[in-house]
């Protein structure tokens, strides 16, 4: 038996691993936000990698989410499934993704910014590219 067939878990296609990346860096410190919410759904409509995405995926993925995370090591399986069903081109977007959620909804919070140090990792992204990713999101919802 394989380790995501221990899960009862499917792999996630691109899309939908995509999406997880969202979904987890969302409950990251408590409870999806409206904000984060809107967000998720903004980018899934605008961004090409969703084109032929239906956006009811994201309460499928939410729940297998919600699922992992039911487990002690379900962040590590999430991200796991993440990690093999992207190349690493699409890695950087995931990571960017779970960026542009995390500013959704004004500063980081302690637990966010330790998620996003985690799903770095898990992600086997370059430390530089992480840190430009997040200063990128940072800058682009600046208030004046």
């Amino acid at each position: 038996m394989t380790r995501h067939a221990d899960l009862h878990v499917s792999p996630f296609n691109v899309q939908e691993a995509l999406v997880c990346a969202m979904v987890l860096m969302s409950v990251a410190d408590g409870p999806m936000s409206d904000a984060e919410l809107a967000m998720m759904s903004r980018l899934v409509q605008e961004l090409p990698a969703f084109s032929d995405f239906n956006s009811a995926g994201i309460e499928t993925v939410t729940d297998t989410v919600a699922r992992l995370l039911a487990r002690a090591d379900g962040i590590d399986q999430a991200v796991t499934l993440i990690h093999d069903a992207l190349p690493m081109r699409l890695r950087e977007t995931a990571y960017l993704l779970a960026c542009e959620v995390c500013a959704a909804d004004g500063d980081a919070s302690q637990a966010e910014l330790e998620f996003l140090e985690e799903f770095q990792l898990g992600l086997n992204l370059d430390h530089l590219i992480a840190g430009a990713i997040q200063r990128a999101a940072k800058a682009r919802y600046q208030v004046i």
